[in-house]
């Protein structure tokens, strides 16, 4: 697919500066912003980390996601006069009246932002973005942009192991925008489970800014809503070769409904009259996208009623595309659907029936898109909602975006809890790869070290392992960390949906199947490199020995 358009980039930029305007943020951003500002510290050059903590679902690994939003904030980022007004009825009275001259000016000029690649199979406690600039703007930013990466990145992982447990064949549709939370948690959810890897979405507005493949057909309130064949209109449809005369399809589809349960010793008294006028009506409107729900009723007497309905479009030389299920044991189901269309293609000699589709929409969670594969099916397309936009097996990434320097000095948190403790300074981070192309080690460097060398043995140290030292030859060396946004400019071109679901793909591609696993993957490791490791132990001790110092005096 190509790229959006410029109108279509202007329209999610547009989205972006409505959706994430500078308040959308925590108020105690601005009162640091102020205590920085009333110290004389806002320009301190500081650097700011956003990372996770642990690879979400228990699985073993993410997907880092949300970065074009990301960008296109950073380039919309000012506050108006209106936000400023705000901002003095919700400060403190005595807050300098100077302070808000300095706010109504501020922007993202001086920012610069280096970022894991979007679409990047990323792991806990590697940091997907390092943001740098004035101490009291990238302050400022924090909230933001967590929101901005938290939930993308959750969804788009959420699709990505749907995906893995539908395997590669079977399509997948997002439909879960009734199910979202709120509008902006629907918008964000059909993107980035697109770029996971799902085939379509139901959201006609995704569609519209991020150029996804839309999809759908019908609901049972339209089914439910006739009652006769009376309600069809108009009752004829001209035929695909271009004669001219409009065929009866309502006398032509009774013809066929005879037919079809002779073929399979159906009684045709029970087929219901008014399921039938909705197909029939739907039908005449999109003869090429037919693809009915046929379970408002019955499976069976929805299956009837399509046969003949889709026979009549084939005899007037109209494909149609298939069925949906969505209710009941949809492998069974499917089977005996599909059996249905193939006596039927082979009866009456309609080809066409070969290529029929059966979509499954049920409250699908990854367990019971995973057990589709372990079972008899003819499932050609798997619709996910609520289990999929709601990411209901973990509400949270729980990134977070912590201090690592200030004035070239780096900063540690070091918390009563160690898995809250920091990493400090800046730092690169490089992907280490084995002969046989999968990522093995994600090593973490001070950003002034040379960078690792492929073929050439290093010491590294990695996370949660009590100090262990271990040492490693990597076959191949690849940096993660590329500059995205300097002096208030985008400096990498933004990627379409499309382009970024592909980099997905290819990231995954590359990883181990044992890290791929849905249940009890292996763990990948994440390490230090001597220096750093070398520092966070000397930052430790320096600080241990401030505490007795304090406690002595």
């Amino acid at each position: 697919m190509a790229a959006p358009s410029s109108n279509t980039c202007g329209a999610m930029e547009r989205s972006i500066r409505e959706r994430v305007p500078p308040l959308l943020t925590d108020l105690y951003q601005f009162t640091m912003a102020y205590a920085y500002w009333r110290t004389g510290r806002h320009q301190e050059p500081a650097v700011f980390e956003l990372f996770f903590r642990d690879n979400p679902f228990g699985g073993g690994f993410s997907l880092f996601a949300g970065l074009h939003d990301c960008l296109l904030f950073l380039r919309s980022f000012r506050l108006t006069d209106e936000d400023v007004e705000f901002l003095r009825s919700v400060l403190p009275p005595d807050t300098d009246p100077a302070f808000f001259q300095f706010l109504r000016r501020l922007d993202c000029s001086g920012v610069t932002l280096r970022s894991v690649p979007e679409g990047t199979v990323v792991f806990a406690r590697v940091p997907l973005m390092e943001v740098s600039g004035p101490l009291a703007v990238v302050q400022l930013l924090e909230t933001s942009l967590l929101c901005l990466v938290n939930y993308a990145s959750l969804v788009c992982s959420n699709a990505a192991r749907f995906r893995l447990a539908a395997g590669p064949k079977r399509k997948l549709l997002e439909m879960g925008l009734r199910r979202a939370q709120g509008p902006d948690g629907g918008l964000t959810a059909s993107r980035y489970t697109y770029i996971g890897g799902f085939d379509f979405s139901s959201n006609v507005q995704a569609g519209f800014l991020f150029g996804i493949p839309v999809a759908g057909t019908m609901a049972h309130s339209y089914v439910t809503s006739f009652t006769s064949l009376e309600e069809v209109w108009p009752q004829t449809l001209v035929a695909v070769n271009g004669e001219k005369d409009p065929v009866d399809i309502i006398s032509l589809t009774k013809g066929w409904l005879s037919r079809v349960c002779e073929l399979l010793g159906a009684k045709p008294g029970k087929i219901s009259e008014g399921e039938l006028a909705s197909f029939l009506s739907y039908a005449i409107a999109y003869p090429q996208n037919f693809l009915p729900v046929i379970d408002s009723y019955s499976v069976a007497c929805g299956l009837l009623n399509f046969c003949a309905v889709a026979l009549s479009l084939c005899e007037l030389g109209y494909r149609p595309v298939g069925v949906r299920l969505d209710s009941g044991d949809l492998c069974r189901q499917s089977v005996d659907v599909h059996r249905v269309f193939r006596l039927c293609s082979e009866h009456f000699s309609i080809s066409a029936f070969d290529s029929l589709i059966i979509v499954g929409t049920n409250n699908i969670t990854e367990q019971s898109m995973a057990e589709l594969n372990k079972k008899e099916n003819a499932i050609d397309v798997v619709g996910v909602g609520t289990h999929l936009v709601t990411c209901t097996q973990q509400p949270s990434l729980g990134c977070v975006y912590k201090l690592v320097e200030v004035r070239a000095k780096p900063k540690m948190k070091i918390s009563e809890d160690p898995e809250k403790s920091t990493v400090p300074g800046r730092k690169a981070v490089y992907r280490l790869v084995d002969a046989d192309g999968h990522p093995f080690l994600d090593l973490v460097c001070l950003a002034a070290e040379p960078p690792p060398e492929a073929g050439r043995s290093l010491n590294c140290y990695p996370l949660r392992c009590d100090d262990s030292r271990i040492s490693v030859i990597p076959a191949h060396v690849a940096c993660l960390r590329q500059d995205v946004f300097t002096k208030g400019q985008v400096t990498h071109p933004l990627c379409s949906a499309a382009e970024t679901r592909a980099k997905v793909q290819s990231s995954l591609q590359t990883l181990h199947p044992r890290h791929k696993r849905l249940q009890e993957p292996d763990s990948y490791t994440v390490a230090l490199s001597e220096k750093l490791h070398n520092l966070v132990t000397e930052i430790q001790k320096g600080i241990s020995n401030s505490r007795n110092f304090l406690l002595a005096n």
